[in-house]
Order: structure tokens, then sequence, then C-alpha cells
């Protein structure tokens, strides 16, 4: 590819907070830390009274909660992604506190966290021209979370009160971008 194709491609990359063209659709990246905690077999209520001393419920399989500004994710059992900004999550502190009940491990760098907000309708009818999943708001309403692939890319995707949350593998996160400026007209 040539430098004139490269800037080319780089102009067509939807921005921070960048309205998504000819739509009301807004896409924006969020700077969360986050934090997988997996409870060890038998544990995970305990982990879970952990977590909810320290302001978190802990959502069932399949589920998001939001409390705050943290929110969290539960798409495998007995697992949970934390996403808070980054002066609240302290890794080594939550391994520490964690110790014997499971691990805490930090995700940060390895996840990015897009959101995409504006009318419902257009979000799902534009997530869906790309993603396997059902997101019709009867099969998978606000407060649900799901793996997925979206544009052939790993997703987890969670319906959120202000629009959809995207997590991806950060090596991914610039395709997603563009897809989703391409295909949300």
């Amino acid at each position: 590819m040539s430098g004139r194709d490269d800037q080319a491609r780089e102009q067509t990359t939807p921005q921070e907070g960048s309205i998504l063209p000819e739509s009301r659709l807004q896409l924006t990246e969020h700077e969360f830390d986050v934090i997988e905690l997996a409870a060890l077999r038998g544990r995970a209520h305990e982990m879970a009274a952990l977590v909810e001393q320290r302001g978190i419920r802990l959502p069932a399989l399949g589920r998001v909660t939001v409390s705050g500004e943290q929110i969290a994710v539960c798409f495998r059992p007995e697992r949970w992604l934390l996403l808070m900004p980054p002066a609240i999550a302290r890794a080594a502190e939550w391994h520490a506190a964690c110790r014997g009940l499971g691990v805490a491990i930090d995700l940060s760098c390895g996840l990015s966290t897009l959101q995409l907000a504006g009318p419902g309708p257009a979000i799902r009818a534009a997530l869906a021209r790309g993603c396997r999943l059902d997101l019709d708001p009867q099969v998978f309403p606000v407060g649900h979370t799901a793996a997925t692939i979206i544009a052939q890319v790993s997703v987890v995707l969670a319906s959120l009160a202000d629009g959809m949350l995207l997590l991806t593998p950060s090596t991914t996160a610039r395709h997603v971008r563009e897809w989703l400026g391409e295909h949300m007209t």
C-alpha cells in the first residue's frame, strides 16, 4: 500500500467522539481499566460479596451492571470483567483482595472499550449488519451481554441504557472503528 493510500485510510477512521456519517450515531472510545475476575470453584458467592463491599454488584451470566462510573460484565461462568476509570482500578489491589477466592488479571492494555450511542433502533439495525446475534430488544434487552463476532472480530457486546458497549482486543479496535464508520450509514 502506498503512503497516499495509508493517508486516505487514516482520514476515514472514526475518531474519539465522532458522529458517524449520515446518522445520529456517535462512537466514543473510553479509557477504562479492565480487570478480569475469575472465582475459584465454589467461591463465586464469596467473590461477589468482596466485590460488593467495593461498590460493584457482580451480574449473573449474560448480564451487565452499572454502578456509577463502574461497569461489570459477565459473559462466561464465574468470570467478570470490571471496567473502571483508571484512578479507581488498581490490579495489584484487586489481586491481593481476591487471594484465596480467585484471581484478578489486568486486561487494560489488551481490550479497547467502544461505546455506540444514539437512537436504540438505529444502533441495533447498524450492528445487525455485521453481528451474529439477534439484537431485537425483546431478545437482547438493556442489561444483557454476550460474546460474538462483529466484522470478523471477537467482540463482547453489552446493551446499556445509553447505547451499546463493545469490548474488542486492542489489536483489532481500529478495524472495528473503521467497519463501524463504513457500515453505520
